[in-house]
């Protein structure tokens, strides 16, 4: 279908989707018989008639088998079966051309509450194709829903069917219209605390209803999911952001600690050394008063030895005292 959710784009809704369907069996569609998905293949398949088809969703089961599952809510069979038959050929041409061997093929149809029943094999002649069908018209939408609105609303985990089964909600028989489901769906999933598990959900509504949503509608969901990551991008930027500030503060914080602690210990030093000096200088004066009352009763070595001073400071003071004295009348 044009303006389809493609493979090619590598979007967050197929990497979401992949990864669900990757961890996920596909009990819920009944399938109990299939090898476990293992990857999400590419789902268009250019031919040699210039066109492009699209298979709804591809995938690379653990046995190395295909499995091709298609979303239908109409009746038209054989049409249909033709359509998977080309599909079919041209998985089985692309892969045969890359490997040189022919892959094993499922096809699998999962039916909208539309269809009530259906065939399964496309008979030929010595072409013959077989499909499994799932009737989604036989699951309670209603029910289901309400049960998985009530355990999002209680902030429960979902299970791996519960998360299945509500992205199918859409497709399965409910009272409202395909589109207001749709709209429900979405609109719940947005309310899961685990936003893995709500991309998830989304990728896959998109997904399974990309025959039947609106178009306008779902490039707004899309458009809701990548604001939402620039949000989350912004968010984590800032908190980055906070996080380097609040280091640069505790540095800065650290490094004024350090700075305080620093000029206090050279306050002291100069406190002591400037006591020092004042005790030297103390000492000093003391010793020069009693050199000075000594000078006339000891002499000037004596005097040196005892006070310790040098010799020429006590002749120096002894010079000064003699000039001090008044001449002799």
């Amino acid at each position: 279908m044009p303006g389809g959710i493609s493979h090619h784009a590598k979007d967050i809704l197929f990497k979401s989707l992949s990864a669900l369907y990757q961890n996920q069996a596909l009990d819920v569609y009944g399938l109990h018989g299939l090898p476990r998905i293992k990857a999400l293949l590419p789902n268009e398949f250019p031919s040699v008639r210039a066109d492009e088809r699209r298979a709804d969703t591809v995938f690379l089961l653990e046995d190395d088998s295909i499995l091709l599952l298609e979303y239908e809510s109409n009746e038209r069979f054989l049409d249909n079966h033709l359509k998977y038959l080309d599909y079919a050929c041209r998985i089985l041409h692309t892969y045969y051309q890359q490997e040189k061997r022919i892959r094993p093929i499922h096809i699998v149809v999962i039916y909208t509450s539309d269809v009530t029943t259906a065939r399964e094999q496309l008979d030929a002649g010595d072409v013959f194709l077989s499909s499994k069908a799932v009737l989604l018209g036989e699951f309670n939408g209603d029910a289901i829903f309400h049960a998985i609105e009530e355990k999002v609303h209680n902030g429960e985990p979902l299970t791996p069917e519960e998360t299945m089964k509500l992205i199918l909600v859409p497709l399965m028989h409910t009272r409202f219209d395909r589109q207001t489901m749709i709209e429900k769906t979405i609109e719940l999933a947005k309310a899961i605390g685990d936003e893995p598990k709500q991309l998830h959900i989304i990728a896959g509504v998109l997904t399974a209803t990309d025959k039947f949503i609106d178009r306008s509608y779902a490039e707004k969901v899309k458009e809701w999911i990548k604001m939402n990551k620039v949000f989350r991008l912004l968010v984590e930027e800032l908190e980055q952001e906070k996080e380097e500030m609040l280091k640069k503060v505790m540095q800065e914080k650290e490094q004024a600690v350090q700075r305080a602690i620093q000029e206090k210990e050279q306050a002291v030093q100069r406190v002591m050394q400037e006591k020092e000096q004042a005790i030297k200088q103390t000492e000093k004066r003391k010793a020069i008063e009693i050199a000075k009352n000594l000078l006339d009763v000891l002499p000037i070595h004596e005097i040196a030895k005892r006070t310790g001073l040098t010799v020429a400071e006590v002749a120096d003071l002894a010079k000064e005292m003699d000039n001090d004295q008044p001449p002799i009348q």
